[in-house]
This record gives structure tokens, C-alpha cells and sequence, in this order.
């Protein structure tokens, strides 16, 4: 891992910070002055260069905001972390509009700051494994027929600007569609800025979207630009569009009439250009007739159509899919790839992925964490694939030939058995319906009805094991950070380890 840089011209402050950073295995590098900094940066290659930089802000040779401009104009990816006394808090804020990652208050609680140089950490990681599977792997992966007609879509939109509007259900790739309409378009250069507006509350959408003045509410201390200014020049993809406020709706319409609109609080238009895609999972057209949506914007997004299939529609995808996924989790996580049975594969093919393509990508991430052997066999899949775990042996264990897709009431897509061997009538219910808790109840009642006394015992270690095993996983065995990420305290999680034998 590449160090922590540590420039402060306290040698205190500098030390502090490096005996905690270690602690946390987290390595690093201290300099006394911004000039070295810029120094060390020219010269040094991509893999011994900063993962992280903080800095003071007043240091005699030099300003920390003017090495933060700097490292930013070489270094734009960089997170950077500004330590301020009280007095330069103005300073500090301003720092954001440089790029500052955050700031730091001097003087500063040791845990909070070395919590703080994680989420940095963390966040760095997420942009380099995103960079980097943008770089190397396929934008997109598909063999079935009605995946050649999107990409076929995709290569006929290349050379236009027209907007677009993507359908298809939750997790089936809408995202990736219009990362490859901007990659493929003449504003391949400019940004692709991406935004989900049913996971933004209603009152800080506006805020999202078109940004705000200084003062306009409560808590704005400074000015803050906007999606729509962010993604001038390239493209900003809207996803959810269908849960968007009715009253957002109208300005957003104003918007791409003419290019012009206002910052929460402004009084001076702003122009912006910039490519709108919008995706959403529902059917725009039922949410007109019902009043939720404008029917003139509708028409202005609804230009051109690209519907995505769902994964049960182009199942010849899955196996590619799985073993992709496979790879790409194991390069995540830094191990070796684990391969996939022919057998454990067909289960795949059989199941209905109600949450899509998302869902498999999660299942192969799962199946590389939890998975015991190199080679995944069906008793290893989770049980929401249906294969219903009893005793450590696959309870139900249904031919692809007996697995069909229907609909119930939530228009969620379940696998059923046909002509399956009798079992007991709740562990074959648990084996088709989703989710890791009905086969759980499926365990408990062949563990109950076998006579078996240390029921509760035996779950809960095993449930426990599963859960600290994934959390070990995830923060690449560092313990304080799992049993954050898991709400418990580092005590426990260190008794846990030992009574369940993870050690």
C-alpha cells in the first residue's frame, strides 16, 4: 500500500500522527515544508507517490492551500486533508473549493483522525478500483441477442448528443449503458457526472442538481456548484428520473428547453451544456396518466428509447457474467480466483436474479469471500439461489429442467419446483423463496424436529462466524475496522474471534 504523506512543520503533530498510522498498519511519510512535498511528487514514481495527503495549512517555506492547488493542478485524483487551528477555519473551508478531501481542526482527537485518514484511504481505494476496471475490463458483457441490439443502439448514438432515456429493471446495468453512450459520443473528454435521484432527499435535491449561494439556507456556508454545472462539457446521467418531485420536474423541463437555470438563493442565471440521460425502472408512461409526471417532460427525455433486458431474459450470459465477476472480486479483494462447477453453474442459469445483473455481481462477491473451496460447487451458493442448506447438504436440489419463472403479486420473479421428491413442507417452501432467512427457518426446523437440543447454540455461532468472517473479508483482516463496520466494539469482536476459533 502507498504511505500516508504527513507535512507539518510540528514535529509533535508529525509524530502523533505517524505512531497512530502505523498502529493501523497504514504506512507513512513525513516532510517539513511544502517545498519538499512538491519536490518528492516530481520525482517519484506512481507506486511510491502519496495515498493520501495531509497537511497544515501556515508553514514558514510555504502555504498548505497553495501546495493543495498544486498537487491538485499534477494530482487531481489525490484526496488531500487540510489541518487548520480555529483561526484558519475560513481558510480551511475555502480549501473545499480547491478539492480539499476535508479538514482537520487542530487541535484534533487522535481516533477521530486517524478515522478519518481511513475513510480517505478508503475512498482513494474505491476511485483506483473504479479507474482501473474502466481501464482494463469490458464496459459492458453480453453474447444474448438482445444485448447485441443495445450495443448495436450504443454504436449508432456514437456520433450524437441526443438525450436518451434507458428502461429496464432495478440492477440490470442502466448505468453502465450510459457510461458507454458518453465514452462512445463526441463528449467522450468531458465528465460523465451521475446522479440517483430517489436516493437524494427531496429537500436537498434542488441542491444536488443545480447547486446553491452561499447563505441560501441553513448551513450554507459557502457556494456550492451543482450537478448540472459539474457535468458541463460532458454528461449527467439522471437514473431513478420516474421518483423525482413533481415540482423539480419543472425546473428540470426549463433546463433542458434552454440550458439556463438558477442556483438555490441566485439571481443570476447560469448556462450549462450538457447531454442528459435519464434511466428509470418504472413505466413513465402509467406515471403520466396517474399525475406523477409531467407529460412535457416525458416528451423531452423520451426522444430516443433504449430498453435494457432483464437477466432472465438473456440467461446464455450467466455463465460469462458469474466468471467475470469472479475475477473481478478476487482482484478486489487480493486473491485467487475461485472457479465455478458446471453443476453450480446450472443452478445460476436456473434462477430468476430478480435483482439482475447487480445481483449476480453480489453473489460472486459472496461466493469469493465465503466460498470454502477453490472450486464452487452448488452446496457453496447462497441461499437465495434456492439451493435450501440442511445438515450441511443441499436439501433440495432442483434440475435446471424444474425450475420455471412466474409471477406473484410484487411482480418479483420466483423459482418454483416441479416434480420434486417430498420433503418437509416449510424446508421445501424456504428452498424457492428468497432471501437467506427463510432458509435459515428451513435449519432450525430440521435441526428442532431431529431432536437436537443446542438449536440456538449452534445457529448462533455459525451465524455469528459467517458474519465477523465477511467483516474480516471486507477490511482485509484489520479487526477494530470490522467491528466498526459491524457496530460492535473492538473488545468483542476480539472475544468473538476467540470463541468461535477464527483466529
Amino acid at each position: 500500500m502507498k504511505p500516508i504523506w504527513i507535512v507539518d512543520d510540528d514535529q509533535s503533530i508529525r509524530f502523533v500522527l505517524e505512531k497512530a498510522l502505523l498502529r493501523e498498519q497504514l504506512p507513512t511519510r513525513s516532510f517539513s515544508n511544502p517545498r519538499d512535498v512538491l519536490t518528492a511528487l516530481s520525482t517519484a514514481a506512481d507506486e511510491d507517490g502519496p495515498q493520501i495527503l495531509v497537511s497544515d495549512i501556515r508553514m514558514p517555506g510555504g502555504s498548505g492551500l497553495d501546495l493543495l492547488e498544486k498537487v491538485k493542478t499534477k494530482h487531481p485524483g489525490l484526496p488531500v486533508i487540510i489541518m487548520t487551528a480555529f483561526s484558519d477555519l475560513d481558510s480551511a473551508v475555502s480549501a473545499f473549493q480547491g478539492g480539499a478531501f476535508e479538514y482537520l481542526p487542530k487541535p484534533f482527537d487522535l481516533p477521530k483522525a486517524v478515522e478519518l485518514i481511513r475513510r480517505a484511504v478508503e475512498e482513494s481505494q474505491r476511485e483506483e478500483v473504479a479507474e482501473e476496471r474502466m481501464a482494463e475490463t469490458p464496459e459492458m458483457l453480453g453474447q444474448a441477442p438482445a444485448m447485441q441490439d443495445v450495443f448495436r443502439a450504443i454504436g449508432r448514438l456514437s456520433q450524437s448528443n441526443v438525450t436518451v432515456l434507458i428502461t429496464g429493471e432495478s440492477g440490470s446495468g442502466k448505468e453502465l449503458v450510459a457510461r458507454a453512450l458518453h465514452k462512445h459520443s463526441p463528449r467522450a473528454d468531458g465528465p460523465f457526472v451521475a446522479i440517483n435521484t430517489a436516493a437524494i432527499p427531496k429537500d436537498l435535491l434542488e441542491s444536488e442538481l443545480f447547486g446553491h449561494e452561499r447563505g441560501a439556507f441553513t448551513g450554507a456556508q459557502t457556494m456550492r456548484r451543482g450537478r448540472f454545472e459539474q457535468a458541463d462539457g460532458g454528461t449527467l446521467f439522471l437514473d431513478e428520473i420516474g421518483d423525482m418531485p413533481f415540482e423539480l420536474q419543472t425546473r428540470l423541463l426549463r433546463v433542458l428547453s434552454d440550458g439556463h437555470f438558477y442556483r438555490v438563493g441566485g439571481h443570476s442565471a447560469v448556462k450549462t451544456n450538457v447531454r442528459v440521460i435519464a434511466a428509470t425502472h418504472q413505466d413513465l408512461e402509467q406515471r403520466v396518466k396517474d399525475g406523477a409526471f409531467r407529460e412535457d417532460l416525458f416528451h423531452r427525455l423520451n426522444v430516443i428509447r433504449l430498453r435494457l433486458p432483464a437477466l432472465r431474459e438473456r440467461k446464455e450470459d450467466v455463465s460469462m457474467l458469474t466468471r467475470h465477476f469472479l475475477q473481478q472480486s478476487a482482484k478486489q479483494l487480493g486473491v485467487e480466483p475461485k472457479r465455478i462447477s458446471d453443476t453450480a453453474l446450472t443452478w445460476l442459469e436456473g434462477f430468476g436474479f430478480p435483482g439482475n445483473v447487480r445481483q449476480l455481481e453480489n453473489i460472486c462477491h459472496w461466493l469469493t469471500v465465503m466460498a470454502p473451496a477453490q472450486v464452487i460447487e452448488p452446496k457453496d451458493l447462497p441461499p437465495e439461489v434456492g439451493v435450501a442448506q440442511v445438515g450441511g447438504r443441499a436439501a433440495l436440489p432442483l434440475p435446471a429442467a424444474a425450475v420455471v419463472s412466474t409471477e406473484v403479486a410484487s411482480s418479483a420473479p420466483v423459482a418454483v419446483a416441479a416434480s420434486v421428491p417430498p420433503v418437509h413442507p416449510i424446508v421445501a417452501a424456504a428452498s424457492v423463496l428468497e432471501g437467506w432467512e427463510s432458509a435459515l427457518e428451513a435449519e432450525a426446523i430440521a435441526l428442532l424436529e431431529s431432536g437436537q437440543a443446542d438449536v440456538w447454540d449452534t445457529l448462533t455461532r455459525r451465524f455469528e462466524s459467517r458474519l465477523i468472517q465477511a467483516a474480516l473479508a471486507s477490511t482485509k483482516g484489520r479487526r477494530i475496522e470490522a467491528a466498526q463496520k459491524l457496530g460492535i466494539g473492538r473488545n468483542t469482536i476480539t472475544r468473538k474471534i476467540q470463541e468461535l476459533g477464527l483466529e
